[in-house]
């Protein structure tokens, strides 16, 4: 019988700490991707994107969460199990599928109004989100960790495992990362 790992569910008007976006190193953004190629890429590409997301805590271990940039296409899509949309999509999504055990070194918090400063655009659109998820951080914590133990406890239908990271395959390659640094 599989037991779920457990995890708390937060309720409104619970204080919970902040939650801030951040860029992965390159490094690391390298070592994860080779081990699992549903891992976002940014890097050798000709126009690197940003790999910003958010951190979460599920299972005693940092989890980083990338997001997209709004398109037009996240207004039409629904929220689901492995993404959650920003502002009904206004504002990019948080891909759920692509998250990843990341080593808190590994990750530079980023000041948004820095980024506000050098791209008013691009600056405005990571405010937006950032206000978005500290509103709703509870439900986007919740929708992880439930997404978490689907896979690591092999609950999920194949079309939600396909569209996944193997989160216990990349926990190990995070373990093993940590030991070298």
């Amino acid at each position: 019988m599989l037991t779920l790992i457990p995890y708390y569910v937060y309720k409104k008007g619970e204080r919970m700490e902040n939650l801030y976006l951040y860029r992965i190193s390159e490094e690391y953004s390298k070592y994860i991707y080779e081990e699992n190629n549903k891992v976002m890429k940014n890097f050798e590409s000709k126009r690197r994107r940003p790999y910003i997301g958010i951190v979460l805590e599920i299972n005693n271990i940092n989890y980083f969460a990338p997001m997209s940039s709004p398109k037009e296409k996240h207004k039409l899509m629904k929220n689901n199990i492995d993404f959650i949309k920003i502002n009904n999509g206004r504002d990019g999504i948080i891909n759920l599928n692509n998250m990843i055990p990341v080593p808190l070194l590994c990750c530079e918090k980023i000041d948004i109004n820095q980024e506000i400063k050098q791209n008013k655009k691009y600056g405005l659109i990571l405010k937006y989100q950032y206000i978005w998820c500290n509103a709703n951080k509870a439900y986007i914590l919740n929708k992880a960790n439930k997404l978490y133990n689907l896979i690591i406890f092999n609950q999920a239908n194949m079309s939600l495992k396909n569209r996944c990271c193997n989160f216990k395959y990349l926990e190990e390659k995070y373990n093993n990362f940590k030991s070298l640094k």
